[in-house]
């Protein structure tokens, strides 16, 4: 197939989600989903009505800009504020709410925050503005790092001494293992991401079949993918045999793509991480290396940065990221808290799962 619409046909989903309730082993099986566009499509096209009651997909930490902490908003707010610098982010980073205000707020304030489509904008940005600090913020999974890892290296061949990266950088499998670590969770499987697998290949999980006996499949993220991707997870549990599937076979290899990761390599390393809601995670980040420190936002303005309380206690965004609760079961769901006043992350971005739930199940 070639075309989004054979992805979206109605007779191929239904198809699939027939052989899904004719090989159903029975039982309660939970399938966490660990991206956001898989969480996003899963509510937009109503892929539960299709599914038998006792198979749940359980939303996980999928989305990079709501498992960034509190700690590193209210820094990139605190930098925001700075006159001689400029932040370039992101649009989704925009309305995350900090303890205190927001970089929308402050960008309306001061002028001081620049919406970037790539990192290697920020880099154009320094050299046309000599006399500012200007402060990228490194947020993503693997799929990210390539391109932010590209642009210090053009800094640094343009030798420019004016551009920072503020790094928020996480690993997804990494996660993985510490959300099995979690025995409150009961996860049967995982529906792996696609974007990432790109970066990383199929091989970065079979640690989780062969030490968890988890089963895994990488999917897609049409109709057709998403359920042959749980369709593929429910054959490896009705015989017992876990392993690492592939579905998304159009994009993802074992291997991965081996020089976006050799560019990660030459840039980054391995560093244990903060996770909303997960507290630390060893080796679940990506700094820069000893060579690129000239570069790194962290180590010059991380420890001067004020710290505030985060006001709104009730948001669950926490216990959200980690599959222990659906959106609706948190207090302020759809009422405080709405895509127009996002309390918590991840109302704000369409790869939140609050923000899937509340336009496509209210």
């Amino acid at each position: 197939m070639k075309y989004v619409d054979e992805f979206r046909n109605p007779r191929l989903v239904n198809k699939i989600a027939a052989r899904i309730f004719a090989i159903n082993p029975g039982g309660n099986i939970n399938i966490m989903e660990v991206c956001g566009t898989h969480t996003h499509n899963f509510c937009r096209f109503g892929l539960d009505n299709l599914l038998p009651k006792n198979i749940r997909l359980i939303s996980g930490p999928g989305c990079p800009v709501c498992v960034s902490p509190q700690e590193y908003i209210d820094t990139a707010i605190e930098l925001a504020k700075n006159k001689d610098a400029l932040i370039a982010t992101f649009g989704d980073m925009l309305r995350i709410p900090g303890s205190s205000s927001s970089l929308e707020k402050e960008k309306a304030k001061s002028g001081n925050v620049r919406v970037v489509y790539s990192p290697l904008d920020a880099v154009a940005l320094a050299a046309a503005n000599p006399g500012k600090s200007v402060i990228f913020l490194a947020v993503g999974f693997e799929t990210t790092a390539p391109a932010i890892a590209l642009s210090v290296l053009a800094a640094k061949k343009k030798k420019l001494k004016n551009v920072f990266f503020l790094s928020s950088l996480k690993l997804i499998p990494a996660a993985m293992k510490h959300l099995l670590l979690d025995k409150r969770l009961k996860i049967d499987a995982f529906l792996c991401p696609g974007h990432v697998s790109a970066i990383i290949g199929t091989r970065a999980y079979e640690f989780i079949p062969k030490k968890y006996k988890v089963a895994c499949c990488v999917a897609g993220f049409e109709p057709v993918d998403i359920l042959e991707g749980i369709c593929m997870i429910l054959e490896q549990i009705i015989v017992n045999k876990p392993c690492c599937a592939n579905q998304y076979t159009r994009v993802v290899t074992k291997m991965g793509n081996l020089k976006a990761g050799r560019i990660i390599n030459r840039v980054f390393k391995v560093s244990d991480a903060p996770w909303r809601g997960f507290g630390v995670i060893p080796e679940s980040g990506l700094e820069l290396k000893k060579e690129f420190s000239d570069f790194d936002a962290g180590k010059k303005w991380g420890g001067k940065t004020k710290r505030h309380s985060f006001k709104f206690k009730e948001c669950r965004c926490a216990d959200i990221l980690k599959g222990l609760i659906q959106p609706a079961e948190c207090r302020l769901f759809a009422k405080a808290c709405r895509p127009d006043n996002p309390i918590g992350p991840c109302m704000v971005t369409s790869e939140g799962a609050c923000n899937a739930h509340y336009k496509f199940r209210r």
